[in-house]
């Protein structure tokens, strides 16, 4: 069961404390945003372990039996806390129960990165999997509507378009956008419009198309054909996926590309 999911349906019974890193200073194991919800009786998720996360467990345990009210502690990561990062960690400390729940997965989710993956085959489906557990809010876009599978991950909402590229237009803002179609066809007309919004925008910093360096040069001409330049179609990637990976089973093809994801540069 994914972590948002499971928190939301123990929050029906029991309520629990919300640890969120708020800031950090220096080096520091998790980034801001990381969190881990602590219940009476377990923990779910996580701020980087070690002995940080044990005195914020219980911490979290002295609110869940008395204490009200947010609060931000400040956690040096020295000796005290037998650790030798030497940044500074700033927890929230926050009181949830079922009323939260609603509202939950948007909280633990504000600040991912938006991932567009056109194109629902065997890659997107693997690579979706794999997106499912990293922090990108993905829109998942195929002209065929009975593609998408029953149950996708918490972060991921299927969309269907047809003509598929006209969603591009309505891509939130930094898309990294993937294109992995069933045709070749719809591949084109996806990376123009990416393109054109790109001429128009510059707001997606990531266009990756899936395929080999013949089938971007059969692109490339085609492109140009259409009134695209050089410099305009180097902001596309293709072949996608961390130099070096070798496999072309799906699963492994989805880990290239999601680590190249993880790559693209912030806004």
């Amino acid at each position: 069961m994914l972590p948002v999911k499971e928190i939301t349906l123990r929050l029906a019974t029991a309520d629990a404390v919300l640890v969120r890193v708020d800031a950090s200073e220096g080096s520091v194991p998790r980034e801001r945003g990381a969190w881990m919800a602590v219940f009476p009786d377990g923990v779910i998720g996580t701020i980087g372990g070690g002995h940080l996360e044990l005195q914020a467990t219980e911490e979290a345990r002295r609110r869940l039996s008395g204490t009200s009210g947010d609060a931000v502690l400040r956690y040096p990561l020295g000796p005290s806390l037998g650790q030798c990062c030497g940044g500074v960690v700033h927890l929230r400390f926050e009181r949830v129960g079922a009323a939260d729940a609603a509202d939950l997965p948007r909280k633990l989710r504000s600040g991912h990165a938006p991932v567009a993956l056109f194109g629902g085959g065997h890659v997107g489906k693997a690579l979706v999997n794999v997106l499912g557990t990293l922090p990108f809010e993905v829109t998942w876009v195929d002209s065929r509507d009975e593609i998408f599978p029953p149950r996708v991950p918490d972060n991921v909402s299927c969309e269907h378009s047809d003509p598929v590229q006209a969603a591009v237009a309505h891509l939130a803002p930094h898309s990294r956008v993937l294109i992995m179609s069933f045709s070749h066809a719809e591949d084109l007309d996806v990376v123009a419009a990416c393109l054109l919004r790109l001429r128009e925008r510059g707001d997606l910093p990531y266009v990756g198309l899936i395929g080999s360096k013949t089938k971007w040069a059969t692109f490339r001409h085609r492109l140009e054909e259409r009134g695209f330049h050089k410099q305009e179609l180097a902001q596309v990637t293709c072949p996608i996926g961390v130099p070096g990976v070798r496999g072309k089973e799906p699963e492994v093809i989805a880990i290239a590309v999601a680590a190249q994801l993880l790559q693209a540069p912030l806004p």
